[in-house]
């Protein structure tokens, strides 16, 4: 099997789902961390208005002191010229954007409908290409939508399409409530591949039902090889009532790994990395992995369980 990118997205779509506000030295630590553990595509923030994350309101200062290394990339989430502008005046090395494939979502995410979201993402692109940055795409809501059910595959690769037309080198899927089955995501994919290449598409799986693995590892035998994933499975949606945590790094690194797939990532190195963050905001990280490395773990005198 071939090798797989994994894109690290805790930094941002999963502290902007905590409540706790994470100094910057320590996000710039957790950074290191990641990087020591052999993770190279990092998602580090979002230059939305702090008004709307304040758990990112640093990210001037965060992406002005994150660690260098070669071959790391950082990417920074922007949601419209003004957010662009802000990235542009940092040293982050390209940028994402983003829109819902359902309605309704979209509206509630970023109160504008669809149609009125292709122009001030194309702007984005546009500039930000011009400026020598590539773009990420990301589609909210691919496999069902908490406001109006199912999507059609029909909707979804029409925002694909458009987002390519802008520029974007890739697409990321999101199964943003966490519904999809793995035979809907084989159907969906078999559809999408019809129409755009495996290596301009991505997974993004959210496990809210316990099935983010397994639609990863759908998504591979489909030919994807770029899937999102956040450390100790943190993440959710702010607009998607009863949504959980992204993937977990650790449980995604274990399973591929086990299966000869090649992530680069070493597992007890993120396993530490995401047990400084359970214990900075103090409540238990769903990955299974995580838990697992703890509990067999000799405990430290006096370390609580």
């Amino acid at each position: 099997m071939p090798e797989v990118r994994i894109v690290e997205v805790g930094l941002r779509d999963g502290l902007q789902n905590e409540s706790a506000i994470l100094p910057t030295e320590v996000k710039r630590k957790i950074a290191e961390g990641l990087i020591a553990a052999g993770v190279r595509d990092i998602e580090a923030t979002s230059f939305v208005h702090p008004r709307w994350i304040p758990q990112l309101a640093d990210a001037e200062e965060l992406a002005g002191s994150l660690p260098r290394a070669e071959g790391v990339r950082y990417r920074a989430l922007v949601p419209n010229r003004k957010g662009l502008e802000r990235a542009l005046d940092t040293p982050i090395d390209e940028y994402a954007v983003f829109l819902s494939a359902s309605e309704t979502h979209n509206r509630k995410n970023i109160n504008k409908s669809i149609d009125e979201t292709f122009p001030v993402l194309e702007e984005v692109v546009q500039l930000a290409r011009e400026r020598g940055k590539r773009v990420r795409g990301y589609v909210s809501t691919v496999f069902g939508c908490p406001y109006e059910g199912e999507v059609s595959v029909a909707q979804v690769a029409k925002v694909c399409d458009r987002l390519f037309e802008m520029g974007v080198y890739e697409v990321s899927l999101g199964d943003t409530i966490g519904v999809a089955h793995p035979r809907q995501v084989k159907e969906v994919l078999q559809d999408l591949l019809r129409l755009f290449p495996a290596d301009r598409l991505a997974g993004h799986f959210h496990d809210t039902r316990g099935t983010a693995l397994v639609n990863a590892y759908v998504a591979l035998e489909m030919g994807i090889t770029t899937l999102d994933s956040s450390f100790g499975g943190l993440g959710g949606c702010p607009y998607a009532p009863g949504a959980s945590g992204n993937v977990a790094t650790e449980d995604l690194v274990y399973m591929l790994e086990g299966m000869g797939v090649s992530t680069g990532i070493d597992l007890e190195a993120l396993c530490r990395v995401s047990a400084s963050v359970q214990e900075r905001i103090g409540r238990r990280l769903p990955s299974k992995v995580l838990q697992s490395t703890l509990a067999s773990r000799p405990r430290k005198r006096g370390e609580k369980e």
